[in-house]
């Protein structure tokens, strides 16, 4: 773990091919089976951005468990936020398709947009993630994910104004 701190890259690897399949069983024994991989793949990105704060002398499984722990609580109430914002459609509902006059959508008008600011988009309103959330996912400042939102909104309504 030292080795793999001072950005030595065969200690790295080495320091992975060791832990991740101790997350993944980890994962999978708390009953996680389906996501398993996602959680570990968090974790472990969690684990990398974090291995500053390792002290040597500790062992090291302690350090990385409570890691693992923590994704797992985080994760899930991330998934907890989203579904209390989610609204269940009753059977048989039908939607109508638009009029011919209708304006035009966004959604074939977010193919013009560059790729971060789409992406910037699609996680803020059609996922429902904070700010900050964003930021983390796009390892960005909570600035950086405001801006590409603000031009990609620019972008949108200049896109949508010349399509009338």
């Amino acid at each position: 773990m030292t080795l793999y701190q001072a950005a030595d890259r065969a200690a790295a690897e080495a320091f992975a091919a060791r832990v991740y399949p101790l997350l993944h069983r980890f994962y999978g024994s708390l009953g996680e089976y389906d996501r398993a991989d996602d959680l570990a793949q968090e974790c472990w990105m969690r684990l990398h951005r974090a291995r500053h704060s390792y002290r040597p002398p500790e062992p090291v499984l302690p350090w990385v468990f409570a890691i693992a722990r923590h994704t797992r609580v985080d994760v899930f109430r991330r998934q907890m936020r989203r579904s209390s914002r989610e609204v269940a459609l009753p059977e048989g509902v039908e939607f109508a398709a638009p009029a011919p006059d209708a304006p035009p959508t966004v959604l074939p008008l977010l193919e013009q947009l560059p790729a971060s600011q789409k992406e910037v988009l699609l996680m803020l309103k059609v996922t429902g993630m904070s700010l900050e959330e964003v930021a983390r996912a796009t390892a960005s400042t909570v600035g950086s994910v405001k801006q590409k939102a603000h031009r990609a909104y620019e972008t949108l309504r200049r896109l949508m104004a010349e399509a009338k």
